[in-house]
């Protein structure tokens, strides 16, 4: 890349799940990155190899706190995103959605730097429209046990709107849908990451309800690419739904996995939590016409990687504590790895 094209690109949450793959893609295309995270969800493990490039730094720092640094663009990605975590204290989750997005926002203000929300497809809530589409205001409960994640969400992008109205920033909102692929944390209680982890170590898969409830499961690669056009597209205004169009059930998605791992692991139902949404889709028309993008990689083949990447993981740790078992090589098909795992 010239000199003259390089950014200095920052990237809150840049050690989390999503942001190292994002980190990651802008380091190999050139750009200058400044990963900042505080490590409550993220870890040095999932930026590591990025360490020793001149084009990359790492910084801790928590965002609800004021940051001074000097930027070209801002992807603010920081907020843990699955209910385990974010429900563990959901005071500090609803500050960081909200302090961290004002402490963003005033940065990118002094800088008239471009600013990028990662926001969620929990701001529709359980929705009564399907499938969602921008102008939809969503169905969530402000009270309930999710909604220190939910509104949080909300209140960002509202904050991001009035910024760009009022003081004329170049903002952009993408509401992202379910994401699943490696360095998923194994624990997160995410759908994806439970039916792997469940699967490999020979447990039941647990679905919650009846297991129709659905959503749309969309390749990390496919939605750091979005992420990346989303942010250098012309300004459109409005939010933007990033994820994959096709809906999954609970059920067909745990089938997916016990045929990606060769598992012999069962099937076991449990109650519905509290406030889970029956049904999750994007439509992504807006998406397809403002960055020409959709999604391209099958569930099959994602569910493929992020098996191996769990399964090299898992063996590692076994290894490591010297459990038996050798380390499975990310590259090994799923059966060598349980069979490995066993």
């Amino acid at each position: 890349m010239k000199e003259s094209d390089r950014k200095r690109i920052l990237v809150t949450g840049g050690a989390g799940f999503l942001g190292s793959h994002l980190c990651e893609r802008l380091v190999r295309a050139g750009q200058d990155v400044l990963c900042v995270d505080n490590f409550y969800t993220g870890t040095k493990e999932n930026i590591a190899h990025l360490l020793g490039r001149t084009n990359f730094e790492l910084l801790r720092h928590d965002v609800t706190f004021p940051l001074y640094v000097e930027v070209d663009e801002i992807y603010n990605l920081a907020c843990p995103a699955s209910p385990v975590h974010y429900q563990h204290d959901p005071v500090q989750t609803t500050k960081t959605s909200v302090n961290g997005a004002i402490n963003m926002l005033g940065l990118a203000k002094r800088l008239r730097a471009r600013i990028l929300q990662a926001s969620t497809s929990e701001v529709y809530g359980d929705p009564e429209h399907h499938p969602q589409q921008e102008g939809y205001w969503g169905h969530v409960n402000p009270v309930g046990i999710r909604s220190c994640y939910d509104e949080g969400k909300r209140c960002a992008e509202t904050l991001f709107m009035d910024y760009h109205r009022q003081h004329g920033l170049d903002v952009r909102i993408a509401r992202i849908f379910n994401t699943y692929g490696p360095r998923m944390h194994p624990a997160d209680g995410r759908v994806v990451s439970n039916f792997i982890t469940q699967a490999l170590t020979g447990q039941p898969l647990t679905v919650y309800g009846n297991g129709a409830q659905t959503r749309a499961f969309c390749y990390v690669d496919d939605m750091v690419d979005a992420l990346v056009r989303l942010m250098e597209a012309p300004a459109s205004g409005t939010p933007v739904n990033l994820g994959n169009p096709c809906e999954t059930t609970m059920l067909e998605i745990a089938q997916a996995v016990l045929r990606a791992t060769g598992s012999p692991s069962r099937i076991e139902m449990r109650p519905l939590p509290a406030d889970d949404p029956h049904q999750r889709c994007p439509d992504i028309t807006l998406a397809r016409q403002l960055l020409g993008w959709e999604p391209t990689t099958a569930l099959e083949q994602g569910l493929r990687r992020t098996v191996d990447y769990f399964a090299a993981r898992l063996a590692a740790q076994a290894h490591a504590e010297g459990a038996p078992g050798n380390v499975v090589p990310v590259s090994a098909t799923a059966r060598e790895a349980r069979a490995a795992l066993s």
